[in-house]
């Protein structure tokens, strides 16, 4: 998969394309089912695939406020997208100027001219440009071929939906979010030097933070976690959240890795939570909650041993 910005031209190889356009952040089935759809479609007809998407998020230009609501950053959205084997992907640089553009700007501009693509896949709820404004019969009107589509979920008779699995992330249910999406859900990032409270109380953490990746429901997870390098993943007890026993300002992800003492510092851990064990919770002395955490790690062992034989 080549990656491709707006500021640069399209090798003449990827023009006439048949191009699948949106936010994609989650890449859940339903992302998938379209892009599928859209492949079909351009093997059929001997046309290159691609991928239009906007980066950052217009989220996060339309609500500066809202931090910490992407279901896949930057660079976990790449890995999944390349997971389904298109040729490009073509990265919008999601600016004021193109939020205020118009939607028949946007197709002149952008589809046609720059993209010089030929058939657009979307969702069927799909708008865009100023005000949103533009849909289907927009990017009809100006002579492309469009399909709009709708996904549905066979489980519930809803459509596939990033708000789903936020909310199901934001609640702690794991599971449902992994339903939605189609695969394990995972944090990925480099392992920071803490504070060693960990490793003072017996139990040593790998450090993560969150930074613009969705803050899960604050808590203890059994969770399995991959090294920089490796190729298995280990089983860990993870803590989520900010510590209330030491008030951490910045949301974290400590993983205490079962069975492992190594050096990992710098490298990048990518954190699959598994089930939620328990909130957060202050606890009278560090006596208390060393017993706590001990206790969190038997379980979570016995979580992990159930699930690897389910």
């Amino acid at each position: 998969m080549q990656i491709y910005t707006c500021d640069t031209p399209l090798p003449l190889e990827f023009h006439h394309a048949v191009l699948v356009i949106g936010n994609f952040d989650g890449m859940h089935q339903g992302h998938v089912a379209l892009i599928e759809q859209a492949k079909d479609h351009a093997q059929k007809h001997g046309k290159p695939l691609g991928i239009l998407t906007f980066e950052p998020h217009p989220r996060a230009l339309f609500q500066p406020n809202e931090s910490h609501f992407r279901i896949t950053p930057p660079s976990v959205k790449r890995k999944r997208i390349a997971k389904t084997q298109i040729d490009f992907l073509v990265e919008l640089d999601f600016t004021r100027e193109i939020a205020q553009k118009s939607a028949a700007d946007f197709v002149q501009d952008i589809l046609i001219d720059k993209l010089v693509a030929d058939h657009i896949f979307i969702g069927a709820d799909f708008h865009f440009g100023q005000n949103r404004t533009g849909n289907a019969d927009t990017i009809k009107v100006h002579g492309l071929d469009v399909t709009a589509i709708d996904i549905i979920n066979d489980k519930n008779a809803q459509k596939f939906s990033s708000s789903q699995v936020r909310s199901c992330l934001r609640r702690g249910l794991i599971p449902d979010a992994n339903d939605i999406l189609g695969w394990n859900w995972y944090i990925e990032g480099p392992v920071i030097h803490g504070d060693k409270r960990g490793r003072e109380m017996g139990f040593p953490t790998a450090n993560v933070l969150l930074d613009d990746t969705i803050h899960p429901a604050f808590g203890v997870y059994a969770t399995r976690v991959l090294i920089e390098g490796e190729t298995k993943w280990r089983d860990a007890a993870t803590n989520i959240g900010i510590r209330p026993m030491f008030e951490t300002k910045r949301a974290l992800v400590e993983a205490h890795i079962f069975d492992f003492d190594g050096e990992i510092y710098g490298k990048r851990l990518k954190i699959s939570p598994v089930a939620k064990v328990r909130d957060e919770a202050r606890y009278s002395s560090m006596d208390e909650l060393i017993t706590q955490i001990a206790k969190d790690c038997d379980d979570i062992r016995t979580i992990l041993d159930l699930e690897n034989l389910g």
